[in-house]
């Protein structure tokens, strides 16, 4: 069970890489595509809020990556238990507020993984 927990710990974290791509980099290219429910003349006056935002998923993005190449066992659990708990939390808030899309892409792969921690005790 811990090498499919780790496997989607990683997963998680390319999706947060992913994402902090999109809103640091990509906002007023990529963006207008990805969230097609927002108006396309927000994106440019958006780019610094969006990189703002972007800049927290990395920081997600770190902290399960550095829970991966932790070599303690129970550490490297209790850290990506850490960071998983933070993304379903923002995962929930932004499905109840921003989308419910966000529940399906963010918060579930999270709890999933969380469960699976949980269950590994």
């Amino acid at each position: 069970m811990l090498i499919a927990i780790k496997i989607l710990v990683a997963i998680i974290a390319i999706e947060h890489l992913y994402i902090l791509w999109l809103e640091m980099f990509a906002w007023t290219t990529r963006g207008p595509r990805t969230f097609k429910n927002l108006p396309a003349d927000l994106f440019i006056p958006t780019k610094a809020l969006a990189a703002n935002q972007g800049l927290y998923n990395g920081f997600l993005a770190a902290g399960l990556v550095w829970s991966l190449i932790i070599t303690d066992e129970v550490w490297s659990l209790h850290i990506a238990t850490f960071f998983i708990s933070c993304v379903a939390v923002a995962g929930i808030y932004g499905a109840a507020t921003a989308g419910k899309r966000i529940f399906f892409v963010q918060a579930l792969p999270a709890l999933i993984t969380l469960l699976l921690i949980l269950l590994n005790k």
